[in-house]
């Protein structure tokens, strides 16, 4: 990239957050400080009023805006393929907003890039995998995005998994995508406890005029981490794959709550946290003794399960065979 386009890039920077350091620039760019400084200073040399504060960062003077950028060939496509996602992964409310951002991004297309769009549209498909979760319904999505931004309390019917609904307050923490499905990780009053709700189990949704302090979680790590010490339906389950067997569930783990993995010698430890240990169970099943667990009794004792039915099942299949073929001797 030569100096002019990273200039241009770093204002575009500058302009996408309120405050930017001078780190994160040089990394993103492969830059020294040094060039960063430099950069920073050409800029404010051409006019731009970039402010900045000591241990901070660098901020944009409120009212200044670059004039409206062009976005390049694989830029425009990579934003359409972002929208082939929204509109099989998230529901109603994210998707309208999200086409009425292509149309504003289409409209400073130049006419070969609005072809090459037209082209890649009907090439590029996201099929949801045939799982018993339903689409995502109504608007709650965005609802609970602003909620989480203003830190803002919400009351929420909601359906739980004796299928009865329950009235609670919450104070949600995140939204978070794993096992096919959009998870609500929040503060329930009712219980004094962090709780995931699956937002497509959510009925109602009414922001309460109060604000609620915030709390430390603030990513899935750290709310995973969280589950070791708070009560809660998910259960934490570690699972030792040989190497050849991790390579075919690299797609496929994500319907089972992964979480992380790591490498060992010869082996790799994957983390799971899953509220169906059934169904993780018949999962694992189909890798044989490729699979060992690390972590959970209760996992355990349920494969053995399921393997002496499978042995119970066979066997019988194996008599019936040998006695006819007797009979017919």
């Amino acid at each position: 990239m030569n100096r002019i386009d990273r200039l241009t890039a770093i204002l575009i920077h500058l302009q996408s957050k309120k405050i930017v350091k001078a780190d994160e620039i040089a990394t993103r760019f492969e830059i020294s400080l040094r060039t960063v400084y430099r950069d920073v200073k050409a800029l404010m040399e051409a006019g731009v009023p970039i402010g900045s504060e000591a241990g901070t960062g660098y901020f944009i003077v409120d009212g200044y805006h670059l004039p409206p950028v062009m976005f390049t060939q694989n830029e425009a496509s990579a934003m359409m393929m972002a929208g082939k996602l929204v509109e099989r992964l998230t529901d109603q409310s994210v998707q309208g907003a999200f086409n009425e951002a292509m149309l504003k991004i289409k409209s400073v297309l130049n006419a070969a890039q609005k072809d090459h769009l037209e082209i890649l549209h009907d090439h590029i498909a996201v099929f949801k995998p045939h799982t018993h979760i339903p689409d995502q319904p109504g608007h709650f999505l965005t609802d609970l995005q602003k909620a989480i931004a203003g830190k803002q309390l919400i009351h929420i019917d909601y359906i739980n998994t004796q299928n009865r609904i329950t009235h609670r307050a919450v104070e949600p923490i995140g939204l978070f995508y794993y096992s096919t499905a959009w998870h609500l990780i929040a503060w329930c009053r009712l219980r004094n406890g962090l709780r995931d709700f699956r937002t497509d189990r959510i009925k109602e949704l009414k922001p309460v005029n109060e604000v609620f302090k915030g709390r430390s979680i603030s990513t899935m790590q750290e709310y995973f981490n969280s589950l070791q010490q708070t009560p809660t339906e998910m259960k934490t389950v570690s699972v030792l794959f040989n190497k050849k067997e991790a390579e075919y569930v690299k797609n496929s783990r994500h319907y089972f709550g992964f979480v992380n993995e790591e490498e060992l010698d010869g082996q790799v430890r994957m983390k799971f946290i899953t509220a169906d240990l059934n169904m993780l169970a018949r999962w694992l099943l189909s890798y044989g003794s490729g699979v060992d667990i690390e972590h959970s009794d209760e996992l355990k004792d349920i494969i053995q399960i399921l393997v002496e039915e499978l042995q119970r099942h066979y066997l019988k299949n194996v008599e019936q065979s040998l006695l006819v073929g007797h009979l017919q001797k």
